[in-house]
């Protein structure tokens, strides 16, 4: 499956974000989409899932309560909105697919990855 993440942007603190992760190639539903981000001089860290019906979800405790999370099969997209956003969640953000039932939390979970879309959030 093909990942492509845009809309990222440049807000400021306190401000909203919604990037999107579309998909094509296999069948969309049949994966975990996850989002990760990686500051500069930091590691990939997770961010938020969504399980392949939509139903399970999971937060990283950093973005739990301003950041959710939901997916439209029938368009291949998946969604998370960022809201009361901060500095420190300034990052490059990477959305990926993992073929398991399990929502995981580690990078080396998921098997395929998008490119990336930059947010960056001014105090």
């Amino acid at each position: 499956v093909q990942l492509q993440a845009s809309g990222g942007g440049l807000v400021q603190a306190g401000g909203s974000l919604r990037p999107s992760c579309a998909a094509s190639g296999r069948t969309f539903s049949g994966y975990v989409i996850g989002w990760f981000r990686q500051a500069p001089g930091k590691e990939r860290e997770f961010v938020a899932a969504i399980s392949w019906s939509g139903g399970r979800t999971h937060f990283a405790d950093s973005v739990k309560g301003r950041f959710t999370i939901s997916r439209d099969n029938a368009k291949n997209t998946v969604y998370l909105e960022m809201n009361s956003l901060k500095p420190e969640d300034t990052a490059v953000y990477y959305c990926a697919a993992d073929s398991s039932y399990y929502i995981g939390t580690s990078p080396r979970e998921y098997d395929y990855w998008g490119q990336g879309t930059l947010v960056t959030v001014s105090s």
